[in-house]
């Protein structure tokens, strides 16, 4: 019910707030920004007990191509999967980040740039990333993102 009440408030904040926008990210971001990398990292390295942590059951994830949206047991079976394929992260960027807050809430939009190694073979791929993060309880989690792979 916290959650639901959550999202209304932050859809209200979206469509009639005036939001506190960085063009950079602020030094006050460091934390924020220090999660979202370990998003990335647990998911990569098949850490599970920490996607479980960051990424909550009520997390929607939206990829360019893809037709169907993800939750949380999406989030791990994948991760689970590229980890258990001998999926390696050899490079992970982002070029450039701009960060919107919303009271508890942060919007953080940026270009990635990744390099994989999967079955032998190495893979760049550049795109742009919308993450949602929520403070609860002191500490910043990640309910949802959307991504959009350019190459």
């Amino acid at each position: 019910m916290k959650r639901r009440l959550l999202t209304i408030a932050l859809s209200a904040t979206l469509l009639f707030g005036t939001p506190a926008v960085t063009q950079s990210p602020a030094q006050s971001d460091n934390e924020l920004l220090r999660v979202r990398r370990s998003v990335w990292l647990a998911w990569f390295a098949g850490d599970i007990p920490t996607l479980e942590q960051l990424v909550t059951p009520e997390t929607v994830v939206m990829s360019a191509g893809e037709t169907g949206w993800k939750h949380q047991q999406d989030v791990l079976m994948e991760s689970r999967e590229f980890h258990k394929n001998g999926g390696r992260l050899i490079r992970l960027e982002f070029p450039r980040t701009e960060v919107q807050h919303f009271g508890d809430v942060a919007i953080v939009w940026s270009d990635y740039v990744l390099e994989l190694e999967v079955g032998g073979k190495t893979n760049m791929s550049k795109g742009h990333v919308t993450e949602i993060f929520v403070r609860e309880n002191g500490k910043w989690i990640n309910p949802g993102w959307h991504t959009e792979k350019l190459n």
